[in-house]
């Protein structure tokens, strides 16, 4: 009976998330809404992303996108942490060129600024360096 007692509270514990770790859960879609309003002044919201490491264990995640020649375009970052909180974004071009990333000289950004060359399909590629696994972003653009 006893044995069977202790299973009961552990399995319990298990299913309830008891486990004495105290992670706070990962909301990427509402991290992305809290992302939309911090777009620079002047930008206009395009597209909010989930930024979901942490709930699909992937070590990185991508989104393309079709940019437009001659648009200046904003990605920014949140994090449940200090922004970015470790969560690295970079653009890559079509032929997989890195053009653009908030990691500058070991130093990880809120945001990346772009100017298009040349219209075509982006790669939005959201990668870990400690801290969070879990964030949203914001793209936008202006004229």
């Amino acid at each position: 009976m006893k044995k069977l007692s202790i299973a009961i509270v552990i399995l319990a514990s298990v299913n309830f998330g008891f486990t004495g770790q105290s992670t706070a859960p990962c909301d990427p879609e509402g991290l992305a809404n809290t992302c939309i309003p911090k777009l620079a002044e002047g930008f206009k919201f395009l597209k909010a992303y989930k930024v979901d490491g942490a709930l699909t264990g992937k070590e990185k995640v991508e989104y393309s996108y079709v940019l437009t020649t001659g648009t200046q375009y904003m990605i920014n970052l949140c994090a449940s942490g200090e922004a970015p909180d470790g969560i690295v974004v970079s653009l890559f071009d079509g032929q997989r060129n890195k053009i653009a990333t908030n990691k500058v000289e070991g130093q990880i950004l809120s945001a990346i600024n772009f100017a298009c060359q040349s219209t075509g399909i982006y790669y939005i590629q959201y990668t870990f360096d400690g801290g969070a696994r879990c964030g949203g972003s914001a793209l936008g653009f202006k004229r």
